[in-house]
């Protein structure tokens, strides 16, 4: 499986700001979708944006115009930009990749998570 490696979040009061970022471990890689998820306590684990393969990206309703997803190709890398963060927001976030990888002989299929970081708004 491919490692994903989580970064950023903490404390925030609200009204400002943070950045994510997930990276994938290794070297070749055929992206098909990768996304950011979010689970509060007691509840279940919500989608809150994703790019396709294709670049095409959409956001949960409750984000728009406040959250961005970017990429770097080039290190295999999202990066969530939370602007104009709420207490609603508080969450443990996770990135997800889906795609192939390979291991010197071919191409295998992945779905990986990273290992969740903690985002709190608050004041």
């Amino acid at each position: 499986q491919v490692q994903l490696v989580e970064s950023g979040g903490g404390l925030v009061q609200p009204g400002g700001s943070v950045r994510l970022s997930c990276a994938a471990a290794g070297r070749s890689f055929r992206f098909n979708i990768r996304g950011w998820y979010r689970q509060s306590p007691g509840k279940q684990r919500d989608l809150v944006a994703i790019v396709s393969g294709s670049s095409t990206t959409n956001y949960a309703d409750s984000v728009k115009g406040r959250f961005t997803l970017s990429r770097d190709d080039a290190r295999n890398t999202v990066y969530l930009q939370m602007d104009n963060l709420k207490p609603d927001d508080t969450a443990v976030y996770y990135c997800n990749f889906k795609g192939k990888f390979w291991n010197g002989r071919g191409w295998n299929e992945f779905d990986s998570w990273g290992q969740g970081t903690q985002v709190t708004v608050s004041s």
